[in-house]
């Protein structure tokens, strides 16, 4: 089986996309507890558009696809947390 079939890289994308998301809200000065919401929000987007767009993407439905896309763009959130607890805490 190769990994490519799981959908993986679809998924990978959006987490991808939504992380720069989250970076550029930080930088307007919005407070950070609305970071989630936004990258969740925009992770249900980008999951509909990635189920049009990817042939491989892991979801045929929109519940599906939206599903996939919140995920991933919550996934974001914690991908920036590990890697501040990780790097020593810099960067908030």
């Amino acid at each position: 089986m190769d990994i490519t079939s799981l959908g993986i890289t679809g998924v990978a994308v959006i987490t991808v996309i939504c992380y720069l998301i989250g970076q550029a809200v930080k930088v307007t000065g919005l407070d950070n507890k609305y970071i989630p919401v936004i990258v969740g929000t925009m992770g249900g987007i980008l999951g509909v558009t990635g189920m049009f767009l990817m042939p491989d993407f892991p979801a045929a439905d929109y519940m599906t696809a939206v599903a996939v896309g919140i995920v991933s763009g919550l996934a974001a959130t914690g991908v920036n947390q590990a890697v501040k607890q990780l790097g020593g805490g810099g960067g908030e």
